[in-house]
């Protein structure tokens, strides 16, 4: 028995009604979903670390979720693994055809090839019917969602025609936000904040950065540079409070030069 055929065995004894685990047994797709994207964040956190053996692990966590989705819904006669694993296999090779088609090119630059992936994917949808892009799944980050609904409007041509104009909405977005800081209207401030954080994902989109990879960037940039604060702080005997605001600042403008 391979590997993966093993662990869907493991998988069907666990979900099985009468022997298998009642936790187990008891989970839906909607019950596991945010410990699927937990799982996730951590793949990508060992990335980030370099750690190998973690990601070794973190990827089979993240396996056992889509093995556990793939289980409920083949008992519910839906699909399994095996159409999962075949679905993305025939995806794969229907949108790189300048690898398994008859013409194939290696010679395509990135823009190009972007451009291939995206015609290939907007003919899928339109095959294949897909819903109003107006329904939210609710289950992706944020900052994820938004991209995908900024890349569903330009794909009907909504779209700013350069990354200038998006400069411009982000400067009149931000004196949006000032001025509802300044009313003092909590659902103001929330909605504005909100405008504000879409036209910063709609920026890296133009830009071609990733902005959930960007703002995990800076997440971890941040508790390097905090944890040398502290630990200066600490060297020194310095109780950090918010009267050592100064102090705590001169080191932080070290931290830059010293851990990056």
């Amino acid at each position: 028995m391979s590997a993966i055929e093993n662990l869907l065995q493991v998988m069907k004894d666990l979900r099985d009604p009468e022997n298998g685990c009642p936790w187990d047994i008891r989970q839906t797709s909607a019950s596991i979903a945010g410990y699927t994207l937990d799982e996730t964040h951590e793949v990508l956190d060992a990335i980030e670390r370099n750690d190998t053996d973690n990601l070794k692990e973190e990827l089979g966590d993240l396996l056992f979720n889509i093995v556990f989705h793939a289980r409920i819904a083949e008992e519910q006669d839906q699909f399994d693994f095996d159409d999962v694993a075949r679905g993305i296999t025939d995806k794969m090779l229907r949108r790189h055809p300048h690898v398994f088609g008859d013409s194939r090119n290696q010679q395509l630059s990135d823009e190009t090839l972007s451009q291939q992936w995206l015609a290939l994917k907007q003919a899928e949808k339109a095959e294949l019917e897909k819903p109003d892009m107006s329904v939210d799944s609710g289950t992706n980050s944020a900052m994820y969602r938004a991209r995908q609904i900024q890349q569903d409007a330009a794909s009907f041509g909504f779209d700013w025609p350069d990354i200038n104009p998006v400069f411009d909405k982000l400067e009149e977005e931000l004196a949006e936000l000032r001025y509802a800081f300044g009313t003092g209207d909590s659902n103001a401030i929330s909605d504005e904040l909100g405008d504000l954080m879409f036209v910063c994902v709609n920026l890296a989109r133009h830009a071609k950065v990733n902005a959930e990879m960007s703002l995990r960037n800076t997440n971890q940039k941040f508790l390097r540079r905090f944890a040398y604060v502290q630990q200066r702080m600490q060297d020194a005997g310095i109780e950090m409070n918010q009267q050592q605001l100064e102090a705590m600042e001169q080191f932080w403008q070290e931290s830059k030069a010293s851990v990056g």
